[in-house]
């Protein structure tokens, strides 16, 4: 006798067999197909303005040509954890300018921390937004999914992935997903809510929140610097087609006058920065006038606020550090224990390891060097980053001791295992083979819903600036019953 799955059985396997399936699918494609298939995918990905800026030069991002599927449950659990600890992460600024620890674990530049000091008050600790991505390891195929989900890192301003991510997935659904349902005409996948809409949602509100009378949204970045996406520009065409009042400056080009910013001549109301305050500031030194872009961070009119500046990956040694729990909730305390990673600035200190033993961390780091990894803690792009087991002992201890001489420059990270799909390639012979990538994840979550950037790559370190793909993660509808093996065979 066979003995019958419980609810929780079936949820757990429904994942891994959707998976499969689509994997199935994809090898029972003949080579010609597929890569007719790649490349209408490449073509789509160009005309869509899919595309990365190197050293002024244009890249189509690579679209990886399976997508990756989950459901709903999966997206709703998503959503509810990364919610709560970009709330979290929210209340950074606050808790830097009464705790002396804090600004010790998350330390800021000193004329960063001046730009806090002057535009940070009272009414932004009642309200402000922040519009982040935060990064994470899951296996979407596992019956035990949650226990998989660990938060690497977060990125708080200028999240990349607005218009990529809709983009990516537009292109699958369109272009692979009929051709997977031409051998399987039952398989459901859409995708998740998108990106775009979620984004000027969080604008919009954040001008009413204020009570600014219109709505004119201006985009800021390096307007013209010429490296990594160009999404801003396409953003604003994007929404002015549909009927928004938007622009898309660099900080050089706002200006303040009778206590108003303007770009061009129009009055803007909300800003979204893909710039951080240390560059701005930094730019402030050097003679540029900074008085518009400051006066919108005082006046609570940028997203992200100047909590997107605390994107720091010490801020899980907040986290996960028992010094700092009375800041926290029961509800938030549960969802670091469970899913962000233990993390500590790399210095001499006594702390706690992450089975909360008290710890000599530099030693602690020196002989367990197997599952740590070390990191820059504010850099982006995937650079400089250390896996332990990838490298020599004298690799690891001249890291150690690069970090003693740069105070919080570096932390140290529990390294999670990160998940490996197979994707169908092309070989050079024309043939279809199935190769290994690691896969990320990045959660960008507002009150609306959230979406899903994913990232492959046959490196460890992925990311999309180290020329990982994307890949699309769409959502799927449950199969019929998983019946166990026997069932229904008399005896």
């Amino acid at each position: 006798m066979v003995a019958p799955m419980t609810s929780a059985d079936e949820r757990g396997l429904r994942g891994v067999s959707l998976d499969s399936r689509i994997r199935q699918l994809f090898f029972g494609m003949s080579p010609e197909k597929l890569k007719a298939l790649a490349q209408q995918v490449t073509e789509q990905a160009t005309k869509r303005e899919l595309i990365y800026f190197r050293d002024g030069q244009q890249e189509t991002i690579n679209v990886m040509l399976r997508p990756a599927g989950i459901f709903s449950e999966q997206l709703n659990y998503f959503h509810y954890v990364s919610l709560t600890l970009v709330g979290a992460l929210k209340r950074m600024p606050e808790l830097y300018l009464k705790d002396f620890n804090i600004r010790e674990v998350v330390p800021l530049e000193e004329l960063e921390a001046k730009w806090l000091w002057d535009t940070w008050g009272a009414s932004h600790n009642q309200f402000h937004t922040v519009f982040g991505r935060l990064d994470a390891i899951v296996d979407l195929t596992s019956p035990f999914w949650k226990d998989t989900l660990a938060f690497i890192e977060p990125n708080l301003v200028g999240v990349g992935g607005i218009h990529l991510i809709p983009t990516a997935e537009g292109i699958v659904r369109d272009i692979m997903v009929p051709a997977l349902q031409e051998i399987a005409p039952d398989l459901d996948l859409e995708s998740s809510q998108d990106l775009r809409d979620l984004f000027i949602l969080e604008l919009t509100d954040h001008a009413e929140a204020i009570e600014r009378k219109g709505k004119t949204i201006c985009l800021v970045d390096p307007k013209y610097a010429g490296d990594g996406p160009n999404e801003l520009e396409t953003l604003t065409n994007y929404y002015r087609t549909r009927g928004y009042d938007i622009y898309h400056a660099d900080p050089t080009e706002l200006v303040l006058r009778n206590n108003e910013v303007y770009y061009e001549g129009h009055m803007i109301d909300v800003a979204y920065r893909d710039y951080d305050v240390r560059d701005l500031a930094s730019q402030e030194k050097e003679g540029e006038n900074m008085r518009a872009i400051k006066h919108l961070f005082k006046h609570n009119q940028m997203v992200s606020s100047m909590a997107g500046d605390f994107d720091h990956k010490s801020c899980f040694e907040v986290f996960t550090d028992p010094r700092f729990s009375q800041y926290f909730s029961v509800d938030e305390r549960n969802i670091f224990r469970h899913h962000v990673l233990w993390t500590r600035i790399l210095r001499e200190t006594r702390t706690t390891d992450p089975h909360n033993e008290i710890i000599d961390l530099i030693e602690y780091v020196r002989k367990n060097r197997e599952i740590l990894v070390i990191k820059p803690n504010r850099s982006y792009g995937g650079e400089s980053v250390l896996i332990g087991p990838s490298v020599t002992d004298g690799e690891w201890a001249d890291a150690i001791e690069l970090a003693l001489k740069e105070p919080g420059g570096w932390v140290v990270q529990r390294l999670a295992k990160i998940s490996v799909y197979e994707f169908p390639v092309l070989a050079d012979d024309g043939s279809i083979q199935a190769a290994p990538f690691y896969v990320v994840v990045g959660l960008a979550s507002t009150k609306y819903g959230v979406a899903i950037l994913g990232r492959a790559s046959q490196k460890q370190v992925v990311n999309v600036a180290q020329r990982g793909g994307m890949l699309a993660v769409l959502v799927g509808r449950h199969a019929p019953r998983i019946l166990p093996p026997g069932y229904g065979r008399t005896s």
